[in-house]
């Protein structure tokens, strides 16, 4: 099977994990408390994994300036398109509470949060499709971290969809459409950087985990902590050392 399309699929097996989680979130009845739990857990994934992987990956390619450079550059982008975003109603995308708002209370809200989910999930989609550069063999713990987190994530923000009142076709049409999206951003962090050199490959990586961390911080722990409260910690690390152990088991 041709390495692009190898990446589209890793790209979309993660994202599809959006649309799982949005499908239990919306049939099933998770409490709060349960998916605060999960959201916690997720983070810890991502972290581990950003630092272990990702930012190793990105310090041995490009050295230390690229991956700092990427890494604060990153995390700059990200924050600052997260607060044009809040401003336009999509500050509580991720919450599972009633702190969403519906399109009658504030209205473009629907998009968004629409295109925060989208800057949510699609640096972790062009990492998949980067870790497969080197090796031409995708970083599997890179694609479970992702698929782990993801679940949680669209989980609690699908519930808070619902509770917004947002209708059906919109849920399930945003999710949906990230995932596809995500294969998208898969396929193009494989084939954009394939000819370009280390340097620019490690800044490139290295910004994709400082954007991740920026949205883990900004939306996922603020989630979590808001009803896990003094549990927070030990489930994130939970999630770190589950991460670290796929990381350091060869997968």
């Amino acid at each position: 099977m041709p390495i692009w399309l190898q990446a589209t699929l890793w790209g979309l097996l993660g994202g599809a994990a959006l649309l799982l989680g949005a499908g239990i979130g919306y049939f099933a009845k998770v409490s709060v408390r349960v998916s605060s739990s999960i959201m916690a857990f997720g983070a810890g994934v991502l972290i581990s994994a950003l630092a272990f992987d990702l930012m190793d990956e990105a310090f041995q390619q490009g050295g230390f300036d690229a991956a700092a450079i990427g890494f604060l550059s990153g995390a700059v982008v990200y924050t600052a398109a997260n607060w044009l975003l809040k401003k336009r109603g999509a500050h509580n995308r991720k919450r599972s509470g009633d702190q969403q708002v519906s399109e009658a209370e504030d209205e473009g809200s629907g998009l968004a949060l629409a295109i925060g989910a989208l800057i949510d999930g699609v640096p972790e989609s062009i990492a998949i499709g980067i870790s497969m550069i080197s090796g031409s063999k995708v970083s599997f713990a890179v694609v479970a971290a992702v698929f782990l987190s993801n679940v949680p994530e669209g989980l609690s923000s699908a519930v808070g969809m619902k509770k917004a009142q947002r209708s059906k076709a919109y849920i399930f049409g945003v999710w949906g459409g990230i995932a596809l999206i995500s294969g998208v951003a898969a396929l193009l962090g494989y084939t954009v950087f394939s000819n370009l050199s280390p340097n620019i490959i490690a800044a490139t990586t290295a910004l994709a985990a400082g954007a991740i961390l920026a949205m883990i911080t900004d939306t996922m722990i603020p989630e979590a902590f808001e009803v896990t409260h003094d549990f927070t910690g030990i489930i994130t690390v939970l999630g770190f050392l589950t991460a670290f152990v796929l990381s350091h088991l060869g997968v």
